[in-house]
């Protein structure tokens, strides 16, 4: 079977005029680690092998599907600009590669980018030109616990909760064009309470000197705003009427998902030079005084499903946008509101269709494993980069900086990995302080928390309504962790139950395969461990829980769909169960 990712990478932040750079590049190991010495970055050599981008060459969608490690890996494509695109700047843009990327054109050196998880774009007008265009590219992949890595194995094998490694690029190449100037990044906050959004827009070089924004809600044009830019960056508000004086009909919510859709176009001396699209929910996510997480002003539980984005058959990158889909498709039929996307910043079509169907999610960095200074310097520049992205979404409610003490292991007692917790979400806030953040999920929490998380693999729940008090948290140890580090107590916030479950078929879990705990030796006894598990979580104070997991991955065999991403379960009957 042929894997194709032909759709427009970027559906959020989308324009017209574009050139996908999907599909067939030619590939090679570089196991001497050698390839610029061999001149590869001039882009005259051939490479011997064959790759379907963006596939990695670990899976079968790639055409490769070798596991064995190769930590450097070069690409060569051809490609053609005709003669009206060639008279446009070009952006060329990655959704993802991993982890170090060295970029040429035309045999010239274009940009270099670290980090697995965040996309990146380089302006690369001044080394393309009408007709055929050669672009290399290197990445370098180590087996280094210090780096960045999610779920991705260090050690050549998979192990425990850690997989086959995803090496190289795995998400969607292209490039795309606009004139003099362009806009090069945005944030879209909208106000309820004012009805009313703000944000900022960041321009590539300054040039333009005004945007028009073009908003539309229902097929009809509610607001158009010109104003002149102050440069680069730019603060902006804009002020919506109320469409009904009676119904709060544009807010965002996972069961009405009203989106607001934009036009951007930039201008220079009144000519139009660049025209972008997004759109964005009116909805507000907080803490309201008595402690509750609310949407809108509104009680919010949050009904979650573990989701690691794995494929069988394409690791990490998902096989097609419909697959993306039917994801979410499943996990709402399951009872499910949201997913806690694991490890991963996902595939931008993930979000997409998030706020296009009403669906939370949560936004996690994938961990690095060795603290150091290498470590805090690597989490940092990438989490800048990952909430940069993900801010653009509607469904993104909650960002998740550490998960587990990974990376900081010592942060119960340790002073320094403590205060690099604190940093994060200072940092996160500093960024977008309009999502709440979750900064030590599962365990060991800091103070500077908006959110309590535990983790807890329990067998049944007889013992949750006793141990989960709030007069409890400073001293309770959920799988054996304490749930607050030395030093930091409880502070009133709310609390979640953001892990639990993991349950596996007892026939699915053998050899190297598992779950969590014991398994359940049929579907009838899945169903009853889940109904006692769900009991026990609604007898305690929590806002909201998360079950592990959406699907199997490699060796972990405890999803709700198997690694195909085909159900075990009835989605209703497990409706009923996870529905609070």
């Amino acid at each position: 079977m042929k894997y194709n990712r032909t759709e427009y990478p970027r559906p959020q932040f989308r324009r017209d005029e574009w050139t996908p750079l999907n599909g067939e590049w030619e590939f090679d190991f570089d196991d001497g680690a050698d390839g610029i010495k061999r001149g590869l970055c001039g882009g005259n050599i051939a490479l011997g092998r064959k790759i379907n981008v963006p596939f990695c060459y670990e899976y079968e969608a790639s055409g490769i599907n070798e596991s064995e490690r190769h930590n450097t890996v070069w690409y060569r494509r051809i490609f053609k600009i005709g003669k009206t695109l060639a008279g446009k700047r070009a952006l060329l843009c990655f959704n993802g590669a991993d982890y170090i990327t060295d970029v040429w054109i035309n045999g010239k050196y274009a940009t270099t980018h670290r980090g697995a998880y965040s996309p990146f774009n380089v302006d690369i007008t001044d080394l393309i030109e009408a007709g055929d265009n050669t672009i290399v590219v290197r990445c370098f992949d180590p087996d280094d616990p210090t780096i960045p890595r999610g779920k991705q194995s260090w050690t050549g094998k998979r192990f425990m909760c850690f997989y086959i490694p995803s090496t190289g690029i795995w998400q969607s190449v292209w490039i795309e064009y606009f004139d003099a100037d362009c806009v090069e990044s945005f944030t879209v906050t909208p106000d309820i309470d004012k009805l009313s959004f703000d944000g900022e827009i960041i321009t590539l070089y300054g040039i333009a000197d005004e945007i028009e924004l073009d908003v539309s809600f229902d097929g009809r044009r509610v607001k158009k705003v010109r104003f002149s830019l102050d440069g680069k960056h730019t603060r902006y508000s804009v002020g919506l009427m109320e469409k009904d004086f009676v119904d709060e009909v544009t807010y965002w919510t996972p069961d009405s998902p009203k989106l607001y859709y934009i036009d951007l176009t930039l201008y220079k001396d009144g000519a139009k030079i660049d025209t972008a699209h997004t759109r964005f929910g009116m909805r507000k996510i907080s803490i309201d005084g008595s402690g509750q997480i609310t949407l809108n002003n509104r009680r919010l539980y949050q009904r979650l499903i573990l989701d690691q984005g794995y494929w069988r058959v394409s690791g990490t990158t998902p096989p097609s946008v419909e697959d993306i889909k039917a994801d979410i498709t499943a996990a709402k039929a399951m009872g499910f509101n949201g997913a806690r996307k694991h490890q991963k910043l996902e595939d931008p079509y993930f979000y997409y269709y998030a706020d296009e169907m009403g669906f939370l999610t949560w936004c996690e960095m994938p961990s690095a494993y060795n603290f150091c200074a290498e470590e805090i310097a690597g989490i940092t520049a990438e989490w800048q980069e990952i909430v940069k992205a993900a801010r653009v979404f509607t469904s993104v409610v909650c960002y998740v900086p550490l998960n587990e003490s990974w990376g900081v292991r010592k942060i119960l007692t340790d002073g320094m990995q403590q205060s690099f917790a604190a940093s994060l979400y200072y940092l996160t806030k500093a960024i977008d302080p309009s999502r709440l953040v979750s900064t030590n999920d599962g365990w060991e929490n800091v103070d500077v928390s908006d959110i309590t998380a535990i983790h807890d693999y329990a067998y049944d729940s007889r013992d949750f309504l006793d141990k989960y008090r709030a007069e409890n948290f400073d001293s309770v140890y959920p799988q054996g962790r304490k749930l607050m580090c030395h030093g930091n107590s409880y502070g009133g916030q709310p609390v979640l139950f953001t892990e639990f479950g993991g349950i596996a078929i007892s026939s699915c879990a053998v050899g190297d395969n598992w779950g969590y705990g014991k398994g359940a030796t049929d579907i009838d006894e899945l169903y009853g461990r889940l109904e006692n598990l769900m009991n026990g979580i609604k007898e305690c104070p929590f806002q909201g829980y998360c079950y592990t997991q959406l699907t199997d991955v490699q060796q972990e065999v405890n999803g709700l769909l198997d690694a195909d991403h085909k159900p075990k379960a009835d989605f209703a009957r497990l409706a009923k169960i996870f529905e609070i």
